[in-house]
């Protein structure tokens, strides 16, 4: 349980910086100091730390109970602790993080060296402290390593960092299937750009408005686009 709420912890704070952002967004106050700080440690909090651990702990919890529920969620529990408690713990942080990858492009690290060094910060801290915690008492914080010999724990555990780290690395490439690649990472295809421009000036094509608007509205975040939507339906003559 104590990882659950240190993940929750995070989560709470990455919420708590975007509504703050958000309200901003909504204000047209995103070009102050106290917003651009604000987006930066939202958008580190969610690639570094929130990300990675939301989806180890969905996944290695699953995967455990699959195996031998005994080892994370004793059956007893299930007198105490209701089914949609352990649902909400364990799979809908997961859902959050899917609709919040949909909904915001992070196409690259805020901060590559920053958030990996919160990420390993954290891997080591919370494994010194379960391991102390051993060595004190004799039992394990988790029952899944009390079944193994030490060579098997120290595999798992490398499994444990190396599969939440394969999980920090993956979210850039997903979010650029979804939301596409930067403008300034096509830079290579000057030349083929500027052909394509010579042709559309030939061919005297008129400019698209609508294709401007669809280019800015991609650009915005889901705060901004939902409200450019509403706009767009206030003023529309239907």
């Amino acid at each position: 349980m104590r990882s659950r709420a240190l993940l929750c912890s995070f989560q709470i704070i990455f919420l708590g910086l975007s509504l703050v952002h958000d309200i901003l967004e909504w204000l047209d106050m995103t070009e102050g100091k106290l917003a651009t700080k604000i987006k930066y440690w939202r958008d580190v909090l969610f690639s570094g730390m929130v990300v990675p651990y939301t989806l180890f702990v969905t996944s290695m919890f699953w995967t455990v109970y699959a195996i031998d529920r005994e080892l994370v969620f004793p059956k007893v529990y299930d007198t105490v602790v209701p089914w949609w408690f352990n649902q909400c713990v364990h799979t809908n942080i997961t859902i959050v993080i899917v609709i919040e990858t949909l909904l915001q492009a992070r196409r690259k690290p805020t901060d590559r060296r920053l958030e990996i060094t919160l990420f390993w910060v954290i891997a080591i801290v919370y494994a010194v402290v379960y391991y102390t915690i051993y060595f004190v008492t004799g039992r394990w914080l988790y029952q899944v390593f009390g079944v193994m010999n030490w060579w098997q724990v120290c595999l798992y555990q490398l499994l444990i960092w190396g599969s939440s780290y394969v999980f920090y690395l993956i979210q850039f490439p997903i979010n650029r299937l979804i939301h596409g690649r930067e403008e300034n990472e096509s830079s290579n295809s000057n030349d083929i750009d500027k052909t394509n421009e010579n042709i559309k000036t030939n061919e005297k094509i008129m400019p698209n408005e609508t294709e401007n608007e669809t280019n800015s509205f991609s650009k915005n975040s889901w705060s901004l686009k939902f409200r450019n939507l509403k706009d767009r339906f206030e003023n529309s003559r239907l």
